[in-house]
Formats: structure tokens, C-alpha cells, sequence
């Protein structure tokens, strides 16, 4: 047996050097954080302010009378009126087919609905043109039929529903897996129809997610350009949608109307984070509430 006495003692570090030291690694870290936060995104948003409202009053005027803004505007709010009341249904469909159910290729039915996230918007463009543009799979049996997909309002919105699609469908399910099944069995016990039992019970649970994946999905309908740049040709006044317009304004060296458009995306996206923030309060409030 050793000897007690030869053993030395562990002089333990004192706990306010230890704090200290995790306090200063705590600030630097934050630090770091809001310096990369400042230099890649509130600097950029910065300077389109500063920039659209460089010529005064006068220049946003402009810009928010030009015909060419107007019909861009114009295009990207029908784009966006159609394509989010689908995608709704759609995803609302989806997740209430796959939330609670174990059945023989699940997964690949997930996976399939997250497909846009990880296919490029240029990608998806393209493949709409190869599938109905002139020379596509279908382009010749369209064009007997006088149908015309791409390089008009039909093409911008297939390819604005293809990169939208998964939000709500996404943003509810897992709202519904939580839920669970045991209410709605008891309204199906007390005889309400499966109608009944939606809008009474599964809506209500749902409403939070469901509010948010529109926000998010109505945010980046707004702001696509990849896709839709690839399917609708750019046609200035046609088929331009304010993204498009941006970027066609910056290439014709229009600083004034593209920062204004920016601006005007801007306060869009702005507006977009003001809801998320109030929609997670609510849905968090209400939680505790339960």
C-alpha cells in the first residue's frame, strides 16, 4: 500500500480564473459573430438604403412610376398569388398523408418533397425548358395546342412552385407528428366528419407552423431569380419579374432603379422577419400556455 504521505496534492485552479477565462471566450465569440453578421449581410442591406435614397425623393418616384417596374411588380405578385395557395394545398396534403402513418416507401416520398432544396434553381429552370419548351418532351404537342409554358406566366410559375414547394409541407408535419392522433379519434368517437375534425381540431394545432411555412414560402416565391430567370427569357415589360428587373437594371448601369427595386425587396424581407419573430412568440406563448 502507498504511502499517503508521498502523495502530492492537486491544487485545483481557482473557479473565478476559470469564469473569467470562459467570459472573455463568450465575448470574443459574439464578436466574431456580429463582425461576420456586419461585413456579409447589414452592410450590403445598408448600402441599398443609402444607395436608393442617394438621389432624393425624386429617383424613388421614378423608378416607382416606370412602367417597366410596374409590370415587373405586376408579374411577381401574380406569380406569388398563384403559386402560394398551391403550394398550401399541396403541403397540407402531403403532411397530413405522412404525419402518424409507417408505410412502405415513406421516406422516399420525404425525400422526393425536399428534392428542391438541394437541386440548383438554374438546374430546375432547365429541366422545365427540356420537359416544355420547343424542342422539349412536350413542346410540339403544345405549341399544335397553342399552349405556351415557357417564356411566359405559366413557365414562371411552374418553376416558382417547384423551388417553394416543400416549405409548408415541412413546416407542418412535424407540427403534426406532435400533435398526435388521440384528438382527433375522439372527434371521430363523438361523430364529427373528417371535414369537421380538420377545421376544428387539426387546424387549430397546426395554424402556428402553418402561418410560418406561408411566410416562408410567400418570402422566396417573391425573391426567386434562378429559375425563373432561366424559364421566362427576361423579356423586359413581358416576362420580367422584379428580381429580374434588378439585375437587368444593374447590367443597363440603372444604379437608381435597381437599388430602388432592392429597396423595395428589402422592406419585403424586413417585413417577412417581423412576422416570423411575432408568429415564434405566439406559437411559444401558447405553448407555455398548455
Amino acid at each position: 500500500m502507498a504511502d499517503s504521505s508521498l502523495r502530492q496534492p492537486v491544487v485545483a485552479e481557482p473557479r473565478s480564473q476559470n469564469a473569467g477565462r470562459f467570459q472573455w471566450g463568450k465575448w470574443l465569440l459574439v464578436a466574431f459573430v456580429f463582425g461576420y453578421l456586419a461585413l456579409i449581410l447589414l452592410m450590403p442591406t445598408l448600402n441599398v438604403f443609402i444607395q436608393a435614397f442617394k438621389a432624393g425623393m425624386p429617383g424613388l418616384i421614378d423608378t416607382f412610376t416606370s412602367q417597366f417596374f410596374l409590370n415587373a411588380v405586376k408579374l411577381t405578385v401574380i406569380a406569388t398569388a398563384i403559386t402560394v395557395p398551391l403550394n398550401t394545398v399541396f403541403g397540407l396534403c402531403a403532411a397530413l398523408s405522412l404525419a402518424n402513418k409507417n408505410f412502405p416507401g415513406r421516406s422516399l416520398l420525404i425525400s422526393i418533397i425536399d428534392l428542391p432544396f438541394s437541386i440548383s434553381p438554374v438546374v430546375a429552370g432547365l429541366m422545365l425548358v427540356l420537359l416544355f419548351g420547343n424542342r422539349g418532351w412536350f413542346g410540339p404537342l403544345l405549341d399544335a395546342g397553342g399552349i405556351k409554358i415557357i417564356f411566359a406566366l405559366p413557365g414562371i410559375v411552374m418553376a416558382t412552385i417547384f423551388v417553394t414547394m416543400p416549405f409548408i409541407a415541412r413546416e407542418v408535419l412535424p407540427a403534426l407528428e406532435d400533435a398526435g392522433t388521440e384528438q382527433e379519434e375522439a372527434a371521430a368517437t363523438l361523430g364529427a366528419t373528417p371535414w369537421q375534425t380538420f377545421w376544428r381540431v387539426t387546424l387549430p394545432s397546426i395554424k402556428w407552423s402553418l402561418l410560418y411555412g406561408l411566410i416562408l414560402c410567400n418570402a422566396r416565391a417573391m425573391g426567386e431569380f434562378g429559375a425563373v430567370a432561366v424559364v421566362s427569357g427576361n423579356i423586359v415589360g413581358k416576362t420580367q419579374t422584379l428580381p429580374l428587373f434588378i439585375e437587368e437594371a444593374h447590367i443597363q448601369y440603372n444604379t437608381q432603379a435597381a437599388y430602388t427595386a432592392a429597396l423595395l425587396l428589402a422592406c419585403l424581407a424586413v417585413v417577412t422577419l417581423v412576422l416570423k419573430y411575432v408568429l415564434e412568440r405566439s406559437a411559444g406563448i401558447q405553448h407555455r400556455g398548455h
